[in-house]
């Protein structure tokens, strides 16, 4: 079967989504399809271009293909006979974000033009679809809320496993993944500033805006954190990451309203890792029961110091919960093979 994969492109970022879609398409090459992946520029800023790289998306027409898997707003609006949707999320920012006040979208009629817009193109495109898969319960619910429609939950598998083997426990937090403001590493770097002064911390990750990067150095100058905190910014080699992560005490990973489990706690959940997460951190939670795989710390610089600290107190406890975290993740029995099969269903 010739199946293509399609996501977004945003000029030199590169995150989760992006990884789940060249390992879909090598687990999907390895089970005997033809595979590729198509991505389609996209950007967000100003909220003005929205509508018309909607409409360029929703003209596509994708021949030459047997089934597409659509992960993304707006790639999944593309056509296609035979189209499976596997949803990452929607433009949250005309969903849950918009009603907490988080949006891009202008505060006048332009703004609520362009919302019913996306909503409405969202709601013809999951109508068309020949089923729908969400990466988490927390993405099954919002699209319930917003839009009606129900999904089935699909949750994405880590990519290399076999990578992750754990084993070492060195002194530090390893804080992995995009830099930005609603993965808020910025936050963590409060709570050190109130944590024991043994407590240390990596954040490695490809920060989204230069003003991301001046945000975290400022913090670090702000309270003298020189010495307990290593910033490695930019895109990782695979083999850097997984080091960081292999050799951690504790991985934390405290995103707003995450809508999955993120690859960050899955991948730490591999290798044995203890995880610190907040109670508004959304998919993640699913991998984090509090005295059993980790810390669910309040959204706030005190209680995460807490957590923090609590790491660091005992080793022998950090590990247990690590081991408690591996626990957790393999009773969820999440395989390529079997995510495959429901994907060209």
């Amino acid at each position: 079967m010739k199946v293509l994969i399609v996501n977004n492109m945003a000029p030199f970022i590169w995150g989760g989504a992006e990884e789940l879609a060249v390992n879909l398409q090598r687990n999907l090459l390895m089970a005997g399809h033809d595979a590729e992946v198509m991505r389609i520029p996209a950007q967000w800023e100003p909220a003005s271009r929205i509508p018309s790289q909607m409409l360029l998306t929703r003209t596509l027409e994708i021949f030459n293909t047997d089934h597409v898997i659509a992960l993304k707003f707006p790639a999944y609006l593309v056509r296609h006979h035979r189209k499976s949707l596997w949803l990452l999320h929607q433009y949250r920012q005309a969903y849950d974000l918009y009603d907490v006040g988080q949006t891009n979208l202008p505060a006048d009629k332009s703004g609520t033009d362009i919302r019913n817009a996306i909503i409405n193109a969202d709601n013809e495109t999951f109508a068309e679809s020949r089923s729908i898969y969400t990466n988490s319960e927390v993405t099954r619910q919002r699209l319930f809320k917003y839009n009606g429609f129900d999904s089935q939950v699909l949750l994405p598998p880590v990519n290399d496993p076999e990578a992750f083997t754990g084993g070492e426990y060195d002194d530090y937090i390893f804080a992995g993944g995009r830099v930005n403001g609603m993965k808020r590493q910025h936050l963590l770097l409060r709570a050190l500033a109130k944590a024991d002064k043994r407590v240390k911390l990596v954040i490695a990750g490809p920060p989204e805006s230069h003003a991301d990067t001046l945000q975290l150095h400022s913090i670090i100058n702000e309270f003298g954190l020189h010495d307990r905190v290593k910033l490695d910014l930019g895109f990782l080699p695979r083999s850097t990451y997984v080091n960081y992560v292999n050799r951690a005490l504790a991985v934390a990973y405290i995103p707003f309203d995450e809508d999955s489990l993120g690859y960050v706690a899955m991948e730490a959940a591999t290798a044995r890792k203890a995880l610190i997460t907040t109670t508004d951190s959304g998919g993640i939670l699913g991998l984090v029961n509090p005295q059993e795989s980790g810390w669910r710390a309040e959204p706030t610089a005190e209680s995460l110091a807490e957590a923090m600290n609590a790491a660091f107190e005992s080793k022998t406890r950090t590990i247990e919960y690590g081991e408690g975290a591996e626990a957790l993740w393999n009773t969820l029995g999440i395989n390529w093979p079997e995510t495959i099969e429901a994907l060209l269903k």
